[in-house]
């Protein structure tokens, strides 16, 4: 059973945990906890809000269907989420393309196609970098991350919205910042050495 509001807020992995029991009180504390940033996230990726709310539903489909397959020793389960919402918004841009190009609506240059075919492959790598180094940032840090960043909140909004002290939202935010640029900088130096 997933607590109230009075008890301890339980971890994430623990209500993964419970949804694979079919514990839907804990599927819609997960969804409270991250349906905002990922919708975010997919706006970014697929440009289109429909799209993304789209996405955003088979995201936490697939957490219910699938919660027993999450497995604690390879991530955190943001990254799971934030993983399963690439994909899909991925499958969604294929499938999107196919229509198009079937349907005659895509009328590129064959040089553009590959430029853009380059930048995507270019800008998925960076993604995958990212979300790795922020799955290594303590998890308070990277919750203020993703909301400045991803839902575009400000310092004093992430404030209210997690009922954190404006002064630690800054703190965080400094450090978080700090510490994927280090990480950031180390991952790409490694790429390029390969």
């Amino acid at each position: 059973m997933v607590p109230g509001p009075e008890q301890v807020q339980i971890s994430d992995a623990e209500l993964v945990r419970a949804i694979a029991r079919g514990d839907e009180q804990a599927f819609a504390s997960l969804y409270r906890r991250y349906s905002s940033t990922l919708l975010g996230f997919l706006i970014r990726i697929l440009d289109s809000l429909p799209e993304a709310e789209d996405v955003l539903q088979e995201v936490f489909v697939h957490v219910w269907q699938r919660a027993a397959d999450f497995d604690e020793t390879r991530g955190r389960v943001f990254t799971w989420l934030a993983t399963i919402a690439r994909s899909r918004a991925v499958d969604r841009m294929r499938a999107k393309g196919t229509r198009s190009r079937l349907e005659g609506e895509a009328s590129l240059e064959r040089q553009g196609d590959v430029a853009d075919a380059v930048d995507d492959a270019i800008k998925t790598e960076q993604r995958e970098v990212l979300l790795d180094a922020l799955d290594t940032i303590p998890e308070g840090q990277r919750d203020a991350l993703l909301l400045a960043y991803f839902e575009g909140l400000s310092q004093s909004e992430i404030a209210e919205r997690t009922g954190t002290p404006l002064g630690t939202v800054k703190t965080r935010t400094r450090e978080g910042l700090r510490k994927l640029r280090d990480l950031l900088r180390k991952k790409m130096k490694g790429k390029l050495s390969e």
